[in-house]
């Protein structure tokens, strides 16, 4: 399938001629086997809403055993996307450079401080092919540009790990997106990672993968959002503990409309680490609920 002109385009082509339903896909252990709302998660507050019609505001937390396993039933070479489209990286070491964004669909976490949980489910957009998404972010991107794969949580599907090889081989600078909760050792090394490592507030802490500290280059970032005080000292204890600020830039956000710019900038200087303060640049430029930006 050829991605459409633009991203709008590319969504009414999706859920046309690809609307996705996963009819209750496995979930990982100790998770639900019903797909209560249709649309493949079993969460049927938040996601029957949203089958509903209405937009979910905030992802709100979920019962942790409810969880979707690896995208398996996947056609090899195909990718189930989201929405592609233009920005400004709003964050990390790139933060105020132009990208592409290219999107995939769902998560198996529930972060109480969510912007993207319209990414949870499968209702827009559908399967492309990795060669269909490369050639889209060449007509968007300027060559050798910066593109970011997100989600979601774009690891939940295997075929993002050929997709970042190709990206990277058409000459891209890659990014990509990671909870921190699924092996990053298998990305390719030129690829750069941003690795959000989930603080008590997020409420999905015990989904940290802690072996992939291991695996991140100095080219990485590693990110962590913070929702109140206990969850600013709970980020210095563990970059004290780990070394962190010795593997990588270590980012440290607030999470929005929960911890004062101000507060958090007067935190990091009393903490004397070299952590880099950063603002979700996007938020200030556009709506913070925009979409598509």
């Amino acid at each position: 399938m050829a991605l459409g002109q633009h991203n709008v385009g590319l969504l009414d082509e999706c859920r046309r001629r690809a609307r996705m339903r996963s009819g209750g896909e496995d979930l990982t252990e100790g998770g639900v086997a019903n797909d209560v709302d249709g649309e493949g998660l079993g969460l049927e507050r938040e996601l029957a809403e949203t089958a509903g019609g209405s937009p979910i505001e905030s992802a709100g937390p979920a019962a942790r055993t409810r969880r979707l396993a690896p995208l398996r039933d996947k056609t090899p070479g195909q990718v189930r996307l989201h929405e592609v489209y233009r920005s400004i990286q709003g964050e990390g070491t790139w933060a105020g450079l132009p990208c592409v964004f290219v999107r995939l669909t769902a998560c198996h976490l529930r972060c109480v401080y969510c912007d993207t949980p319209h990414a949870f489910v499968f209702r827009e957009g559908g399967d492309f092919t990795i060669e269909a998404i490369v050639a889209r972010v060449a007509e968007l991107a300027e060559p050798g540009g910066l593109v970011e794969v997100t989600g979601g949580e774009p690891l939940l599907q295997p075929e993002a790990l050929p997709l970042m090889t190709a990206l990277a081989d058409a000459g891209f600078e890659v990014l990509l997106e990671t909870s921190g909760s699924l092996d990053i050792a298998p990305v390719d090394r030129r690829v750069h990672i941003i690795m959000d490592l989930k603080t008590p507030g997020s409420g999905e802490e015990a989904a940290n993968l802690w072996t992939n500290l291991d695996h991140l280059k100095p080219t990485d970032n590693l990110k962590f959002v913070v929702t109140n005080r206990a969850d600013f000292d709970w980020t210095l204890e563990i970059v004290r503990r780990h070394d962190l600020t010795a593997r990588c830039p270590v980012l440290v956000s607030p999470a929005f409309d929960a911890v004062s710019p101000r507060d958090l900038a007067e935190w990091i200087l009393k903490s004397r680490l070299p952590l880099r303060m950063q603002l979700q640049l996007h938020k200030l430029i556009w709506h913070p609920k925009a979409r598509g930006v």
